[in-house]
Parts: structure tokens; C-alpha cells; sequence
């Protein structure tokens, strides 16, 4: 980005700051980020561990360095060819990596290859979080806690989605048609139910407070379905509302044939 954009530093700054504002207002951002950028937030120190969702091939060179012993042929010192030539700390081109040393070895590159030249541009989302946000306060988080309050879970609990909806139009729990969509959602894959709730609300995760805090455009909005249309008529979604139109299938394969359809292949006329 700075390499395109001269004023980058103030846009992460304004990145920091809807980070900020999505956790005062408890508004998920909806997308997923890696675990080490988490702990860059709240200033936790990474592991091993973290790189390997984000560079198998580095995390298994490093876990190499750590599992077997480090001899002088090996020629490795505490600095870096890759992208850019550079020392992990002052002399680092002088200093080689020992068994005695390897982990410091380890952790300095695993830094390195998380933050890849971009102290500036962390330094500057940190700064626009940290004028709406207390650094202090995210330190009650751990990685994981945090994820989940900033992008919730992509895993579904059907039991609670469906204690969390209600009925209009003349459905309720107990409609064939209501049991024939649940008996549809529990067949499901984890990322069908995921298209399924990104088709009817936006949002393809769940907040770490459940179905009952889903938001829609003013504020909490319960997932509804609406009985609308006819047996030919494809479902169809409002997303500000968090709201399904079902029509009245007459049988059970129709309804997983339209759910599929409509969560699937449709386009822009089936959402509002």
C-alpha cells in the first residue's frame, strides 16, 4: 500500500480507529484476521504456533531450527536474505546461531516475518485504536477472546439460532414448514449454514454472545422468518432486517431445492 497511496500512515491510522469503534459499539468487523495480528493488538508476544496459518513452509523451517541440533555448517546467523537483506539485532550478520541461542534465533524471526517491514504502518493502526481505545483495557483479552469480539465465531450452533428466531406471517416452531427448514440446517455443511446466514443477514460469523445479539441496520434484530410467496417463488432475504422470506413449500425436497438455489446461485433480485 505505501507504495501506492503517500499518505497510507493516515489511512491505518483510520483502519486503527473503526477497530476502536467496532469494539466501544460491539459492531463485529466481518471479516477474520490472523492470530498474530490479535496479539499485535493487544501486545502479546508471538509464538511458533502463530505462522502456521499464515506461512506453513517458514513455520516448518523454523520448527526444523528448533527440533535439531544447530552446527556451524549450517551457516546461520541472526540476519535475513529474504525480500530484504537485513540483521535481526545490531551485529546480527556476526552472530551465529547456536543451540544455545536458536530460540532467541526463532523468536526474532518469527517477528520478522509477522510485521515484514511494516513498523510504520502497525505503529499508525495502533495509534488511531488506541485514541478511542485503552490499551490497557485489551490487555484483559487474550488472541482468541479478542478474535471473537472483533469478528465473532464462524461455527454455528444451530440450538441457539433457532432459539433466537422468530415467526411471521403465520409460521411457528412447530409448522411443518419451520421443521422442514430446521431438518434442511442441520443437514448442512458448517460453510453451507455460513452462506445461509450471509444470505439472510449479511454477515457470514456470529457474535461471541450468540444469535441474540445480531445486529440489523437499527440495532439488535432477531432472525426472522416470514411466510411470503408461493411454492414457485425462490426464499428471499432482507438484510437489513435480518429477515427470510419462506414460501409455503408443499414438500421438503422442494424447500432444499429453493434454499439451495437462493443461498447458491442467486443474484442481487433475491436480496433487499
Amino acid at each position: 500500500m505505501s507504495k501506492f497511496v503517500d499518505n497510507h500512515l493516515q489511512w491505518m491510522e483510520l483502519c486503527g480507529r473503526v477497530l476502536g469503534l467496532a469494539l466501544i459499539h460491539r459492531c463485529m468487523i466481518d471479516t477474520f484476521f490472523t492470530r498474530a495480528f490479535y496479539k499485535m493488538l493487544i501486545g502479546l508476544p508471538y509464538k511458533l504456533e502463530d505462522l502456521k496459518s499464515m506461512d506453513l513452509q517458514y513455520y516448518n523451517s523454523l520448527l526444523w531450527v528448533r527440533t535439531n541440533k544447530i552446527t556451524s555448517d549450517l551457516e546461520l546467523t541472526f540476519s535475513t536474505n529474504e525480500e530484504i537483506a537485513g540483521e535481526l539485532l545490531p551485529g546480527g550478520k556476526q552472530i551465529k546461531v547456536t543451540d544455545t541461542n536458536k530460540e532467541e534465533f526463532i523468536s526474532l524471526m518469527i517477528r520478522w516475518r509477522v510485521e515484514r517491514n511494516a513498523e510504520a504502518q502497525n505503529k499508525a493502526l495502533l495509534r488511531g485504536l488506541y485514541t478511542l481505545v485503552d490499551r490497557e483495557y485489551l490487555r484483559i483479552f487474550n488472541a482468541e477472546q479478542l478474535e471473537l469480539v472483533l469478528s465473532g465465531t464462524a461455527e454455528i450452533n444451530i440450538e441457539d439460532w433457532r432459539e433466537n428466531t422468530e415467526y411471521k406471517g403465520g409460521y411457528f416452531d412447530e409448522h411443518v414448514v419451520i421443521k422442514w427448514f430446521w431438518n434442511t440446517v442441520y443437514g448442512m455443511s458448517n460453510a453451507d449454514r455460513l452462506k445461509l446466514l450471509q444470505f439472510v443477514t449479511g454477515t457470514s460469523s456470529v457474535s461471541f454472545e450468540g444469535f441474540k445479539a445480531l445486529r440489523g441496520s437499527n440495532g439488535l434484530k432477531k432472525f426472522t422468518i416470514e411466510k411470503y410467496g408461493t411454492e414457485y417463488s425462490l426464499p428471499r432475504a432482507h438484510t437489513c432486517f435480518n429477515r427470510l422470506d419462506l414460501p409455503p413449500y408443499p414438500t421438503h425436497q422442494i424447500l432444499i431445492s429453493k434454499l439451495n438455489v437462493a443461498i447458491n446461485e442467486s443474484s442481487s433480485y433475491a436480496i433487499e
